[in-house]
């Protein structure tokens, strides 16, 4: 199978595995991708998301070119597809965290997934770039949109304009990664991320990423008073009365997600 998929204790992991292909999504892939993720925003037991590659060189090399046949670039663009690249560079109806588990080089498509994730751990070996301008194309599922929001401006066109690659090390001084590690060592750093979030109760954690995301274009007075539908479920749920009995008690708390 092109992607497994596979839900364990709160937790979906999806794994590209086309390590023959440096994990290059063709469209046999992003159709399953698409399924995927819509299959996990309709399971309420999901509180996390892991998303990486499978093998050791590679997190996702983009998409795959000889699947594309004789498509130019304006026919790409032209073309649906839900939520940018692999259905998760833009998705915004998904509201559980994704942590992107950077096991190796990202470019094109496969950068684009990984600046549509939450939280990013990386191997120190990964490289991330959008090399689309050195083959006459653009990222045009979400590379242009995202990178420049999310570090500063003269490095996002320095990467660009360019298309040049950055090390795990560079991610991280632009404040693109929340931690690198070395390669065997990133399991256990997924996992510790994933214990801090399981930890919270689910509902609030929904609540803030949906208001995170939908209003990071407002004003912080107009984010402040919009009435999310995650937000109000959350203050109307149980589980904020069992957090506070929790605390009183000196216990853990027990997340129903309700």
């Amino acid at each position: 199978m092109s992607v497994l998929f596979e839900v364990r204790d709160h937790v979906a992991r999806v794994t590209l595995n086309r390590p023959e292909a440096m994990n290059a999504v063709d469209r046999k892939t992003e159709a399953e991708l698409q399924r995927i993720w819509t299959e996990i925003e309709g399971d309420r037991d999901i509180r996390a998301v892991v998303l990486t590659g499978a093998g050791e060189r590679a997190f996702c090399a983009g998409a795959d070119v000889k699947d594309s046949g004789n498509v130019t670039g304006l026919e790409y663009w032209a073309a649906p597809r839900p939520g940018g690249f692999g259905g998760i560079a833009l998705r915004t109806t998904l509201d559980v965290p994704v942590i992107a588990r950077v096991n190796g080089h990202a470019l094109g498509g496969g950068f684009e997934m990984v600046l549509g994730c939450d939280l990013i751990v990386a191997a120190e070996t990964a490289t991330m770039g959008l090399p689309e301008p050195r083959l006459g194309r653009l990222p045009l599922d979400g590379g242009m949109a995202l990178l420049q929001r999310q570090i500063p401006y003269r490095m996002a066109l320095g990467m660009m304009l360019t298309g040049r690659r950055i090390t795990a090390a560079e991610a991280l001084a632009y404040h693109l990664v929340n931690e690198v590690v070395p390669y065997d060592e990133i399991d256990a750093a997924v996992d510790r991320w994933l214990e801090q979030i399981l930890l919270c109760a689910p509902l609030s954690v929904r609540a803030i990423k949906q208001c995170v995301r939908r209003t990071a274009h407002l004003s912080a007075q107009e984010a402040q008073a919009a009435r999310l539908p995650a937000l109000i479920e959350a203050l109307q749920s149980k589980d904020q009365d069992e957090g506070v009995a929790a605390f009183v008690e000196k216990r853990k708390p027990v997340w129903r997600g309700a």
